[in-house]
């Protein structure tokens, strides 16, 4: 059978050629030895398998030589891929989550819920609830960063109230008991808060620079989402610097993750390779069709915040005065104004009344660069600080005028 397969396509172009090939391939096999036949197929099988079990036991020499000669082979030239190590892949995790979990805690919240207008038309009986949520230390002696929408419960709905946290425990890693903690300061601008426990010899998280994070790399995301204590999720840096505006209308710059970030996961932290902290978990997008989209806020800029609530329970913004409403070409020329930020109102005594803005006013320029939202207008005014001098140009009746604001400290 061989010997016509092999006849058969070498009558392809030669047909005379092949058969006397064939006869002499025939006539040679006839002559093969014993050693040719059997001896050489066999030791060479015998290497073959020694070479494989030697690569799959970890002979380090022959395991070495073959992998590196693979590693050798350029991906563009050979069609091949470079190969990627599961086990690095592996140490990271470990080693980050190790490095990180020892600084992560568990935040309990508890509180009181008023039903307004029970189902019978009388007010019903006040209740506790309770919520969780992570956070990071950022102290030795008890100073732990998280999300000011986890220990500020208080709000006001149509059918009931919430009241102020009546109590805030933390709970370590590796420790099932319970801390009580106190509220440092909060800032509902930022969504951050800090909160304290009595407790010394903490384990401090380490900080990354989030200015120089990239696309695609390592990110794991640590926690304690539904209660479940310690707990860890890997992904990629999906985006930087992504600008999100949250349900209350508040607009955040961010990183986002493709690592899961579930309820509870709130203010715990991102983390990078190193195990140093990038972020500070905070929303996530939910829905049908939507899949991997968390977000955290930059750790660096939580840092000037961070130690103003500690040092003041607060953060001291430069402060205008005034409300204002942005115009865009077709409502200014509908009301014969001009595109700008209108302005509504001038608190008294504030930095800008004592400007000189009045209501009617119109900014248009703040600093030399033209503006028309309260959110540039604000945006230039927040690089400042506060008793710093602002320039800003306004539109009154037709004219321009520019004006100079001392700005002051945020009420």
């Amino acid at each position: 059978m061989e010997e016509k397969k092999s006849a058969n396509f070498k009558t392809v172009d030669k047909k005379q050629k092949s058969y006397s090939n064939f006869d002499s391939t025939k006539k040679s096999n006839s002559n093969l030895s014993f050693g040719n036949c059997f001896l050489i197929p066999f030791f060479s099988g015998v290497l073959g398998c020694i070479v494989v079990i030697a690569t799959c036991f970890g002979i380090p020499s022959v395991k070495s030589k073959l992998l590196n000669n693979q590693s050798n082979i350029n991906p563009e030239h050979s069609g091949y891929v470079a190969q990627t190590s599961l086990e690095n892949y592996s140490n990271t995790s470990v080693y980050a989550a190790n490095k990180v979990l020892p600084s992560i805690v568990g935040i309990k919240v508890e509180y009181n819920v008023n039903s307004l207008i029970s189902m019978f038309g009388n007010r019903a009986q006040t209740t506790t609830a309770t919520a969780s949520g992570s956070g990071i230390i950022i102290s030795e002696d008890g100073y732990i960063l998280t999300n000011n929408h986890i220990v500020a419960t208080a709000s006001s709905e149509s059918y009931y109230e919430v009241s102020e946290a009546t109590k805030l425990t933390v709970t370590l890693f590796n420790d099932e008991q319970e801390y009580e903690a106190k509220i440092v300061g909060t800032d509902e601008q930022t969504d951050l808060a800090v909160i304290k426990i009595e407790k010394d010899g903490l384990s401090k998280a380490e900080f990354a620079d989030s200015d120089n994070i990239k696309v695609g790399e390592f990110a794991m995301a640590v926690g304690n989402p539904l209660g479940m204590q310690s707990s860890i999720t890997c992904g990629v840096i999906s985006a930087v610097n992504r600008e999100v505006t949250d349900t209350d209308g508040k607009k955040f710059t961010l990183i986002q993750t493709d690592a899961a970030i579930n309820s509870g996961n709130s203010g715990g932290a991102l983390v990078n390779s190193e195990g140093k902290v990038i972020g500070i978990n905070t929303l996530k997008l939910s829905g049908t069709g939507i899949e991997g989209m968390g977000f955290a806020i930059p750790i660096n800029s939580t840092t000037d915040i961070t130690s103003q609530l500690i040092q003041y329970s607060k953060v001291k913004r430069p402060y205008i005065g005034i409300s204002g409403m942005d115009l865009d070409e077709k409502t200014a020329k509908n009301n014969n104004l001009v595109v700008g930020i209108y302005v509504k109102s001038v608190d008294d005594f504030s930095a800008g009344e004592k400007a000189g803005i009045k209501i009617g006013d119109v900014i248009i320029e703040a600093e030399g660069k033209k503006i028309s939202t309260m959110d540039e207008l604000n945006e230039i005014k927040n690089s400042h600080k506060i008793g710093d001098e602002m320039k800003i140009k306004v539109n009154r009746n037709g004219n321009e005028k520019d004006l100079t604001i001392t700005l002051g400290e945020q009420p």
